[in-house]
């Protein structure tokens, strides 16, 4: 007879038992309503590619600028609220090591040795001995995961390093958002600047051209006064704009971890181009967006939390072992006479406990329920944002060729208007009234292009920069530098 066969599936049937099974829900992603498209506006359409033309790795590339290209790199490595993230993803990685460590035995080792002098006899004749003891012993201690807490608790912290680690790309694509939005807004501070100077010098011309003629009596008064007060105005906006742009330039040193005076960043009026971005498919936010990604990896790690909170009803059983030697005296300690050994097996099971263990899961279960719910938002909030990028970009679109027919037109008027008052044909009213106008009209057509760009910038932000869930699990760049 082959007592093999029996002995194998004895063997395997010992190995079954002591992996257990798992209680608790296995996790499943809930299904969230996904549009088929971005809703379009009347009169303008979104480019459909696939999603190989979405934004990837240095998504602010396409807008031209040098300062982007410098500093952007620097915020995953320099920024401080990307460093706190990159520590707490550490932590919860040595989380997940630490709830790994469950699933093995714990191994020990131990020594002693003890020295004692003793006495025998009468008080006549006394005897003392100095005498010897020792053992050594090595210990181990298992408790098997019958039910599978151990296993849902490591789930749970396998989750919740994912979440943290999406938490850091977040955090590094919300920085990176912010030094594109700083950088743009002082580029278009800067060419404010220029085109405030234009005004200054303009209204100094104007202001010279009524002086002279009121020297001549050939106007009023007043006159030389709206001029003068033309001037001041747009000299006070001059000076009201430096103190934006000192603000901006601190703003983007804080941002790549310098002290705002330890950058300089020089005067520069050209603003980045304004790249086309496709929206693509709305069900790809999904992959795409580092915040959607957390809201899901918390929602699995709360479904894991119902499994280890349900683990509680079922007994634990607990074996240990030791072996070693023992010996007094010391001498001789390791010879296989003094071998000793143990080997004990603990089970325990709470018959009552008051409700504590249906309260928990009763609360892991509301605590995921609550997860789910956080998650579907997020995807709404996901989809409400790109669908105001994508509306307010198609208005802009339209708004920047109206705004720049204007201004041309506004120059144009200003021109002549300055014409008509050298010859006596209007007064200084029309001429200050025209150029008042020109200048708005050109700061107008300047700041409808910013808030394309800032735009821009937010739905590229809103599309998950070129981050994708697929990253999960795999070494974020911002360790690798750090």
């Amino acid at each position: 007879m082959n007592t093999h066969l029996p002995r194998a599936a004895l063997a395997a049937t010992l190995a079954s038992l002591l992996a257990g099974c798992m209680v608790g829900p296995d996790y499943h992603r809930p299904q969230v309503q996904m549009p088929a498209q971005f809703k379009p506006l009347p009169g303008w359409s979104a480019a459909a590619p696939g999603d190989a033309d979405l934004p990837k790795g240095n998504w602010w590339a396409p807008f031209h600028d040098p300062l982007l290209d410098e500093l952007e790199p620097q915020v995953a490595v320099s920024n401080q609220t990307v460093a706190q993230s990159y520590a707490n993803y550490q932590a919860a990685l040595a989380e997940v090591k630490e709830a790994r460590s469950a699933l093995f035995p714990t191994i020990g080792i131990s020594g002693a040795g003890d020295k004692e002098r003793s006495a025998s006899g009468s008080s006549l004749a006394t005897t003392r001995r100095i005498g010897t003891s020792g053992s050594l012993e090595g210990t181990a201690s298992w408790a098997p995961d019958l039910w599978g807490k151990v296993r849902r608790g490591l789930e749970q912290s396998k989750a919740s390093a994912q979440a943290s680690q999406a938490t850091l790309a977040n955090a590094t694509l919300s920085e990176q958002a912010a030094l594109a939005t700083a950088v743009i807004e002082l580029r278009a501070t800067d060419a404010s600047i220029d085109l405030q100077q234009q005004a200054v010098a303009a209204y100094t011309e104007s202001l010279r051209v009524v002086q002279n003629q009121s020297s001549a009596g050939t106007i009023a008064p007043s006159d030389e006064i709206s001029a003068r007060t033309q001037l001041e105005n747009a000299q006070s906006s001059l000076l009201s704009l430096g103190i934006a742009r000192a603000q901006y330039a601190h703003a983007i040193a804080v941002l790549v971890g310098k002290n705002p005076e330890d950058l300089d960043i020089p005067h520069d009026a050209a603003l980045p181009s304004l790249p086309a971005v496709p929206s693509g498919v709305p069900s790809t936010l999904l992959q795409r967006r580092p915040d959607i990604a957390v809201a899901e990896r918390q929602m699995a790690a709360q479904n894991a939390a119902i499994g280890v909170a349900e683990a509680a009803y079922y007994p634990t059983l607990s074996l240990s072992g030791a072996d070693g030697f023992s010996q007094s005296p010391l001498a001789g300690l390791l010879h296989l006479a003094n071998h000793v050994w143990s080997l004990g097996a603990d089970v325990g099971a709470t018959l009552f406990d008051g409700g504590e263990r249906s309260g928990q899961v009763a609360a892991a279960r509301a605590n995921y329920e609550a997860a789910v719910a956080n998650y579907r938002g997020t995807v709404l909030g996901a989809l409400q944002n790109v669908e105001n990028d994508l509306s307010g970009l198609g208005i802009l679109a339209r708004q920047s060729d109206v705004q720049d027919s204007a201004a041309r037109d506004a120059t144009r008027g200003a021109e002549i208007a300055r014409n008509e008052y050298q010859a006596g044909t209007v007064d200084y009213t029309t001429v200050a009234t025209a150029q008042a106008t020109e200048f708005s009209s050109r700061q107008n057509a300047l700041g409808v292009h910013e808030q394309r760009l800032l735009d821009t910038v937010s739905l590229i932000g809103d599309l998950g920069g070129g981050w994708s869930a697929d990253e999960l699990g795999t070494a974020p760049q911002a360790a690798a530098k750090r």
